[in-house]
C-alpha cells in the first residue's frame, strides 16, 4: 500500500479491484466514505472492498435502493451524484423544455436523506434546471403531487420506504406523476454510465442558488385543501364513535395525518408516543413495515387497549403505505390484509361515484385497476356492477401509467390497488389521485390543464 495525500492506494493483488478502488478515491469527495474505504484498505479487507466496488448499483423501474455506505454498489454522495447526472442528461434528451418546467426533489427522515436530496437538487440546478426542493421531510406522495401541480418534468424522492434503517433509495417519477417504467429505466441507466465523472459543480451544495425554491408550505396547503373536496360526511365524521390510534413508525407521517384528520373533520387520534417522532434508527421495531402485521403493530395495539380505541392506522416511514386494524368484540385485533383494505376502498369509490353518475353504469368509460398479484374481487365487482376492470403487472408504476393513459382518453379511473397495502383513488373524471408507489395517503391533483 502507498498513500497519495489523504487517500490510500490499495495493492490487493487483483488489478481489477485495485483499479476500481483507485477510481473511487479519485472521484469521491465526501470525507466519511473516503475514510471508510481507507480503513478497509488499511485492514486489508479486500473481500469487503470487492463487494462494494465491483458491482455497480442497478437503476431500475423502482430507481435505486441499497444499503448506505462507500462504494459503487451502495447509496452514498457519489452514487447519488452519478445517478442524478444520468437522470438529468436523459431528461434533457426526452424533454426539450426541462429548463423551463424543472424538477421536484423530496426526502424522508432517514439518515443522510436530506443531504442526498440537496445533492440531487444541486446537480440539476448546476445545469440550469429549476428545482423545487422541499426544505423539510415529506410523505412520498407530496413529490408526484408537486410534479403534477407545478407541471414539472420529473420528481425524485429520497427514501427507502419500509426497508431496514441502513438502507436508502432514490424513487423517480415522470411528468404524469407515476414512477418510471421500461424503457425509461434502461435509458437512464445508460446515461448514468456515460456521466460517471462528477461535473464541475456537482459537489457544491449552494443554499443560495436562485434556481432552487422551497415548495413545502404551498404544497402542504394545497394538498390538504384538495382532499377536503372528498370529505363527503364532515358532520357525520365529527360525531363518530370510532376512536383511532395512529403510528407513523418513526417516519414522516405524524403531522400530515393530523392535517388529513382535520381536513375530514375527524376527531383527533391518539398517537403511539414511542413512535410519533421521526427516528431514522427505528428503535422500537425490527422492521419498519406495517405490512408485517401484529409484530409491527404491537405498540399501537398496546396504546389502543390503554386508551379504549377500536381502530389502528399505521403508515410506513415515508407514508405511502397504510395498515388497518380493528378491535373485535372478542377483544382480539383483526389486522386487515392489503386485499381486504383494497376491496373496502374500491367498494367505497364505486358506491359514491355511481350515486353521483348513475348514467355511466353499465358502460365502458369507468375503470378500476389491480395488479396481477392482488385479489380478483374487483374483476367480479366489475362484471356485476357494470364498470371495466384492468389488470397490470406488479407495481404501481404499471397501474399509475395505465390510469394516466386511460384518463388521457377521457376515461374515469376510480381506483387501483395492490395487495401490499397500497391504493390509489379517483372519484371524479376531473381530478386524479397521484398514482405513486403503493400510495395510501389521499393525494388529489387538479385537472391536467389547471
Amino acid at each position: 500500500m502507498a498513500r497519495r495525500g489523504d487517500r490510500t492506494v490499495a495493492s490487493s493483488g487483483d488489478s481489477g479491484l485495485d483499479e476500481k478502488i483507485s477510481e473511487w478515491l479519485s472521484l469521491d469527495q465526501h470525507p466519511d466514505s473516503i475514510a471508510e474505504v481507507n480503513q478497509l484498505i488499511k485492514e486489508m479487507k479486500f473481500e469487503e472492498l470487492r463487494a462494494i466496488m465491483m458491482s455497480p448499483l442497478s437503476f431500475g423501474t423502482a430507481g435505486l435502493r441499497s444499503k448506505m455506505g462507500a462504494g459503487f454498489s451502495r447509496i452514498n454522495d457519489l452514487t447519488i451524484i452519478q445517478a442524478t447526472q444520468g437522470l438529468c442528461k436523459y431528461l434533457e434528451k426526452l424533454f426539450p423544455d426541462l429548463k423551463e418546467r424543472g424538477v421536484v426533489v423530496g426526502y424522508d427522515a432517514r439518515n443522510n436523506s436530506k443531504r442526498f436530496a440537496q445533492r440531487t437538487g444541486n446537480v440539476f440546478a448546476s445545469q440550469g434546471v429549476p428545482v423545487y426542493l422541499f426544505s423539510k421531510i415529506t410523505p412520498t406522495p407530496f413529490v408526484p403531487y408537486c410534479v403534477r401541480r407545478y407541471k414539472c418534468i420529473c420528481g425524485v424522492m429520497v427514501t427507502a420506504s419500509h426497508n431496514p434503517k441502513d438502507d436508502n433509495g432514490y424513487k423517480v417519477y415522470l411528468d404524469n406523476g407515476a414512477q418510471i417504467k421500461s424503457p425509461h429505466d434502461k435509458g437512464i441507466s445508460q446515461c448514468i454510465k456515460e456521466n460517471k465523472l462528477p461535473w464541475q459543480n456537482s459537489w457544491i451544495l449552494d443554499d443560495r442558488n436562485p434556481l432552487i425554491k422551497d415548495p413545502y408550505n404551498r404544497i402542504c396547503s394545497l394538498y390538504f385543501e384538495d382532499i377536503k373536496q372528498y370529505s363527503f360526511y364532515r358532520d357525520t365524521n365529527s360525531k363518530t364513535s370510532l376512536k383511532c390510534v395512529f403510528t407513523p413508525m418513526h417516519g414522516v407521517g405524524q403531522r400530515f395525518v393530523e392535517l388529513a384528520f382535520e381536513a375530514f373533520n375527524l376527531p383527533p387520534f391518539t398517537s403511539v408516543a414511542e413512535q410519533m417522532v421521526p427516528d431514522p434508527n427505528f428503535p422500537t421495531v425490527r422492521y419498519p413495515n406495517p405490512e408485517e402485521g401484529k409484530t409491527a403493530l404491537h405498540l399501537a395495539m398496546k396504546t389502543a387497549d390503554e386508551n379504549s380505541c377500536n381502530v389502528i392506522l399505521a403508515n410506513d416511514p415515508d407514508s405511502d403505505r397504510m395498515a388497518l386494524a380493528e378491535k373485535q368484540p372478542s377483544g382480539q385485533w383483526k389486522v386487515f390484509t392489503g386485499n381486504e383494505i383494497g376491496i373496502l376502498f374500491g367498494w367505497w369509490a364505486f358506491t359514491h361515484h355511481k350515486k353521483q353518475h348513475p348514467e355511466l353504469y353499465p358502460g365502458s368509460s369507468v375503470y378500476m385497476i389491480a395488479s396481477t398479484v392482488s385479489t380478483k374481487m374487483l374483476q367480479s365487482m366489475a362484471r356485476e356492477e357494470g364498470f371495466v376492470f384492468k389488470e397490470t403487472l406488479t407495481g404501481f408504476k404499471w397501474m399509475g401509467n395505465l390510469a394516466f393513459d386511460l384518463m388521457a382518453q377521457g376515461k374515469t379511473v376510480l381506483f387501483s390497488f395492490e395487495e401490499a397495502i397500497g391504493e390509489s383513488c379517483l372519484c371524479d373524471i376531473h381530478t386524479v389521485l397521484t398514482p405513486s408507489v403503493k400510495n395510501k395517503k389521499i393525494v388529489i391533483i387538479k385537472p391536467f390543464n389547471d
